[in-house]
């Protein structure tokens, strides 16, 4: 796990900035860190590479790493590099370190773009020829591993984070307002609706994308795309064994380290799930990383103490607190180079600091199992759309929904067991009261809310929408950033090609069963997860309240924070020290406040 950054042009890029670049790279990759410089005629190229070392930390692995014409700077995992060695291996080509880079490259060499078939995990790399001086750039399937770039005419800066190309081309950016107001109106589930970012001209390189440059031309192309199965062609009890099997192994692939492994535990399913597996299955001694927040709402510590207990490992407990609140979200809003998604991103930025402090380099989590296995509320609205016409079916899971998921919704349009029945093209859920948000604001957006159109079943088309364009993108670029600030390496499970391409070949009714969401998550995870935690049906999520963090009813405080000149060039006013002054702010309104304060910080650190 790394930091790249890159240039590829005409221009001479001063040693003075490349070294001022690779400091700011340090956090990514304190190990070690250099640059290489190459000219090819009138083409300049610069790889610069920091190292955080997991595989292979002998010096030998360091990069830039060189093979003949070809050098790689690589940030990210190639899981199943062990398999793809031993394949090159029996065709009789030799290797000098035992390191996923290496294998990486070597395929590169003998398959070209094609080797991005082979690979199982996260990644961004860059691959420079000087033989036919061509530049290759590539980025994981589901967007795990950043890449942003900035092309100029002829001039190309890339980087893993917006930092490393703002040094390198010696600019300052203009900020995207229209990102400011889609952020502000919409909430972070609209951020990954394109590749902008909250710059001007800077672009993010899509998940499954990769670029070809040289001196005459510049090819972005998709490589990856996830394959619609239009007929299921297996029955419930051949899913819920092949989905165990795959998850199970993906899980396996993902503790391959060379330094300590430790898990982030919630006390959801979710993390359940891996923390369990790696201690009872993969007899491995880990340590696990908890926050806890006073609210009842969110707090999870009853069936974290469960977990703790059955699997008899090590953990701590960060239990949430108002102290230096603003201080630590400006501090996280500048080293994001953008708007901190959302309090959830604010408390992982908090566990990672503590998993910094206890010297872990590698962290388990569930991100992306709500999307995969139908986590959401949502999700049962979907699913009633989807056994509408089995009468019988569709009257039992009504019945056990209004039993036992009901009582828990507050979301008035998740109550409505009828939303997508009713109308199959029903949108307006999704940005949380967009219509009253925007009346915040002094050029309000339209919803235009847009859908890929990945899968002809709605159900499904519904979950890979949040999977690759909604929630799952930008959770996973924060959880990036909060990780690789101290210097460790997020590793998300079910994120896993063959896992996801077969969940998404399967019925999706399997997923929801007796209102029992997750149902092939929890079935094929009850021979080795305690079912107290496994199979309780409430669902807290990995939030808190903004109360926890901030008290916003103080308003000698709130007017003189609010009343910005940065926030009032978005924000009507006198509106905003309205809502301030309501005692009790509905979860929508405290939502919003939060994004407020991240804009203020934003323009303080940009301007």
């Amino acid at each position: 796990m790394c930091g790249i950054s890159g240039y590829y042009g005409n221009k001479s890029i001063p040693r003075k900035v490349l070294l001022n670049t690779l400091n700011l790279m340090k956090s990514r990759g304190p190990d070690y860190s250099k640059h290489y410089t190459y000219v090819k005629g009138h083409q300049k190229i610069n790889l610069l590479h920091s190292r955080l070392s997991i595989i292979d930390i002998n010096k030998r692995s360091n990069q830039p790493f060189v093979i003949g014409d070809y050098s790689i700077i690589f940030n990210g995992e190639i899981y199943n590099f062990k398999e793809l060695r031993q394949k090159l291996i029996d065709k009789k080509i030799s290797f000098l370190t035992s390191s996923d880079t290496e294998v990486l490259l070597k395929y590169f060499i003998e398959y070209s773009e094609k080797c991005l078939d082979f690979f199982e995990g996260m990644w961004s790399f860059a691959i420079y020829n000087k033989h036919n001086g061509e530049l290759f750039l590539a980025r994981d399937r589901f967007g795990e591993k950043p890449l942003f770039y900035f092309k100029d005419g002829q001039d190309f800066y890339f980087g893993s984070e917006i930092k490393y190309l703002k040094s390198l081309c010696l600019s300052k950016f203009k900020i995207n307002t229209d990102k400011i107001y889609r952020y502000l109106n919409f909430g972070y589930k609209s951020l990954c609706k394109d590749n902008k970012t909250f710059f001007d001209k800077i672009y993010s390189l899509n998940p499954g994308e990769y670029i070809k440059i040289n001196k005459s031309k510049f090819l972005k192309k998709k490589y990856w795309d996830i394959k619609e199965e239009k007929k299921y062609k297996i029955d419930y009890s051949e899913a819920l064994e092949e989905s165990g099997r795959l998850l199970q192994k993906s899980i396996a692939l993902r503790t391959r380290s060379d330094v300590p492994i430790t898990v982030c535990l919630s006390g959801g399913v979710d993390s359940s799930v891996i923390a369990s597996y790696c201690v009872k299955k993969l007899n491995l001694n880990i340590k696990t990383f908890s926050i806890i927040d006073k609210d009842e709402r969110y707090n999870e510590k009853r069936n974290i103490k469960i977990i703790l207990n059955d699997l008899k490992c090590k953990n701590r407990i960060i239990n949430i607190n108002k102290k230096g609140f603003l201080n630590k979200l400006s501090d996280l809003v500048k080293y994001h180079d953008s708007p901190v998604a959302s309090l959830a991103q604010y408390l992982h930025s908090l566990l990672m600091q503590e998993v910094n402090k206890d010297g872990y380099k590698v962290v388990l989590s569930g991100t992306a199992a709500d999307e995969i296995y139908s986590g959401y509320y949502e999700h049962f609205l979907l699913n009633f759309y989807h056994i509408k016409k089995n009468f019988p079916l569709y009257k039992s899971e009504l019945k056990f929904w209004k039993k036992n998921i009901l009582p828990s919704i507050r979301n008035p349009y998740f109550r409505n067991h009828k939303l997508y029945v009713d109308n199959k093209n029903f949108r307006e859920h999704i940005y949380d009261r967009y219509k009253e948000l925007g009346s915040f604001l002094h050029s309000p957006l339209k919803n235009d809310f847009k859908e890929k159109k990945y899968s002809l079943n709605l159900y499904n088309n519904r979950k890979l929408n949040e999977l690759f364009c909604e929630t799952t993108p930008i959770i996973l670029q924060n959880e990036d950033l909060n990780a690789m600030k101290y210097s460790i390496e997020n590793r998300s499970p079910f994120l896993d090609k063959d896992l996801i391409e077969f969940m998404f070949s399967i019925n999706p009714s399997f997923n929801i069963q007796n209102s029992i969401s997750k149902n092939l998550l929890r079935k094929s995870s009850e021979s080795f997860v305690n079912n107290k935690v496994l199979f309780d049906k409430s669902k807290k999520g990995f939030n808190c309240a903004i109360d926890s963090l901030i008290n916003l009813n103080d308003n000698k405080f709130n007017e003189s924070f609010f009343n910005d000149e940065n926030i009032s060039q978005f924000i009507d006013t006198k509106k905003l020290l309205k809502i301030l002054r309501m005692k009790k702010k509905p979860n929508y309104l405290s939502k919003f406040l939060f994004n407020v304060i991240n804009i203020k910080f934003f323009f303080e650190h940009n301007i």
